[in-house]
């Protein structure tokens, strides 16, 4: 699954198939550092990096939202590559510009994550001749902390995120072959979305 092109045609059909969608006007207000507000509801897009995937985005109130995530890993920096799936509730508290065309708001949130993964342990240095090529999986807590750059007149945003994750691992063992229960560790990631709302 080194490939992400399935992902990138599933979000061109996805986009070629919607219907047409304005963003909402949004309050006038000062140039920067104001209260967010949302302009849109509902919106669906694409995510490159920790994770690889497809992503949502509900707007439940002004400046609350439900993120969520299908996706994979790709040879994790502390594990392997696997199937990820998570959901965080983000609050948006500010806008760090508000211009006509665009809002700049910051975000932070807690939400939770399952992980399924694929690893090898014992291996020498050439990471060959391992000792086990086996599957492990995890349920993390995470806290995103990011920027959207949301466009006023257009249905799109784009966003850069950190998100600082809390694993506990169910069946993973080091390279040494010692069992792993935790880590601690931060993803990041950048992605854009269409939105339907």
């Amino acid at each position: 699954m080194k490939n992400t092109s399935w992902l990138a045609l599933s979000i061109a059909a996805l986009l070629a198939w919607s219907p047409e969608a304005d963003a909402r006007p949004r309050p006038a207000g000062g140039s920067s550092m104001k209260k967010f507000e949302a302009n849109k509801t509902f919106g669906l897009g694409l995510e490159l990096g920790e994770p690889t995937g497809l992503i949502g985005k509900w707007f439940l109130s002004s400046s609350g939202a439900l993120d969520f995530g299908l996706g994979y890993i790709y040879g994790h920096y502390y594990a392997g590559d696997g199937i990820h799936l998570y959901a965080d509730y983000l609050w948006h508290p500010f806008s760090f510009v508000s211009a006509e065309a665009f809002e700049l708001p910051f975000y932070f949130g807690v939400g939770g994550r399952f992980w399924d993964f694929d690893y090898r342990y014992g291996c020498d240095r050439n990471g060959r001749n391992c000792i086990v090529d086996d599957g492990a999986s995890a349920i993390g807590v995470r806290a995103p902390v990011g920027i959207s750059f949301d466009f006023n007149k257009i249905p799109l945003d784009a966003f850069v995120q950190f998100a600082p994750t809390l694993d506990f691992y169910r069946d993973y063992y080091d390279r040494n072959g010692d069992r792993r229960r935790f880590h601690l560790g931060v993803d990041f990631s950048i992605g854009a979305r269409f939105w339907f709302n």
